[in-house]
């Protein structure tokens, strides 16, 4: 399966952000290698899964497993210093599109992203982003949240 998304920073997010359904997502990385490809595990809500990432930039091969509960608690330490701690609100983002604005917490705390997932690169490429969007940071690596889980906030 392939993920086709565009990310970009949130300076200024909608006041009504927290109306929106929202859920505390717990994500750490048990290995991660420099050219992107990633193995993390993620608790959300009452779920946790297993996901094997791999490339760069807008287009990524992406394979996720449903685990249970105890093999997620089994695998989270080995995650140490490696780890983001968020909250996702899910907003309606038009036609065919979904937008999910992260809150982090811990030490990424006052970092806010909005994540926009596609059908197809045409759809994320006619894509046109609300006022509230920040600056696009889709192919800046420090803002993968496998780099905010190992170096922390990108300096500047």
């Amino acid at each position: 399966m392939t993920e086709i998304e565009r990310k970009f920073l949130v300076e200024d997010a909608p006041p009504d952000l927290e109306s929106f359904p929202g859920s505390e997502i717990r994500q750490g990385y048990l290995a991660v290698d420099r050219d992107g490809t990633e193995v993390r595990v993620r608790s959300r809500d009452d779920s946790a899964v297993l996901t094997v990432k791999q490339g760069v930039g807008r287009a990524r091969a992406e394979e996720e497993l449903q685990i249970d509960r105890p093999t997620f608690e089994r695998l989270w330490p080995l995650t140490q210093g490696r780890r983001v701690e968020k909250r996702r609100y899910v907003l309606a983002g038009g036609e065919k599109t979904t937008i999910e604005v992260d809150v982090y917490a811990g030490p990424l705390a006052g970092l806010v992203v909005a994540e926009v997932e596609f059908r197809d690169d045409e759809g994320a490429q006619a894509f046109a982003p609300p006022a509230w969007f920040g600056r696009e940071v889709t192919d800046d690596p420090s803002f993968k949240n496998q780099s905010l889980a190992r170096d922390g906030l990108p300096a500047g």
